[in-house]
């Protein structure tokens, strides 16, 4: 099984730098990211920073969103946000960049909440016109746009499969983008009461990504009641062949307890 910390929610005890040695230092080869600056536009030494701590730890970032605002402040994303669109749109060429000096391929777009004052028919255009040039700008490096639905985020629109899919086939019927795809989060989708195995057994073959945590508490596999091991095998049965991306809350000391159990009983 070819696993990917996010070491954005996990190894939070450490320094963000340090964090793929940490993942490393555990027995992954592979981390994802949320966007890890405060800005769409870092300075070149902030970038360099990251790409450095990636390289130096001897791991393939498999995974980067984009700048998604105020995450703890409760932004889910800048993609149908009127009024920081061109953050979004400054921000691609970064993401972009990095991908390519990295070997990154799959790039997370949170859609972002409802805003006051804003229809949703305009921010839905938006969206749709922004994750459009998002997937034109990633493109040229091979590189996919991933959407996903989101739990916990009461102005949030996409909340299951079928929210995310409507939005990609517009997008692809707009701009005849094709590298717009589903990032399949168990966790998200189950408390959003989505039918997972109907969604796997729909469109796994189609999954830009999966991420998984478990529920209740979004700790790590095992501490809940989701059956993410089947979950994971019946992805791989129908098509599904990337990265299991682990995003879940578990302090430091005992976040890959699961995962040694695993290796020893294999």
């Amino acid at each position: 099984m070819t696993y990917t910390v996010n070491c954005s929610i996990l190894l939070t005890e450490l320094p963000l730098l340090e964090r793929p040695a940490a993942a490393k230092a555990a027995g992954f080869d592979a981390v994802e990211f949320w966007w890890p600056f405060e800005t769409s536009v870092p300075t070149d030494a902030q970038v360099t920073g990251f790409e450095n701590a990636i390289k130096d730890a001897g791991v393939q970032l498999t995974g980067l969103n984009f700048n998604a605002g105020n995450m703890p402040g409760g932004d889910r994303g800048l993609v149908s946000w009127p009024a920081r669109s061109p953050e979004f749109q400054d921000n691609i060429d970064v993401v972009a960049g990095i991908g390519e000096r990295l070997g990154c391929k799959a790039f997370n777009a949170l859609y972002g909440n409802r805003i006051d004052g804003e229809s949703a028919e305009k921010q839905n255009a938006l969206g749709a016109e922004n994750l459009a040039a998002a997937a034109a700008g990633v493109a040229r490096i091979g590189g996919t746009v991933l959407l996903e639905p989101v739990s916990g985020a009461p102005r949030y629109p996409l909340l299951t499969a079928v929210d995310a899919l409507n939005v990609i086939a517009r997008v692809k019927a707009e701009s005849g983008a094709e590298n717009v795809k589903l990032l399949a989060d168990f966790y998200h989708l189950a408390v959003n009461g989505d039918d997972v195995a109907a969604v796997i057994e729909n469109h796994a073959k189609d999954f830009g990504h999966i991420q998984i945590a478990d529920n209740p508490g979004r700790g790590a596999p095992g501490t809940g009641e989701l059956p993410l091991g089947e979950w994971i095998a019946r992805s791989r049965e129908l098509g599904y062949d990337g990265y299991i991306g682990l995003e879940y809350k578990e302090p430091q000391q005992t976040a890959f307890n699961w995962a040694i159990r695993q290796r020893v009983s294999q």
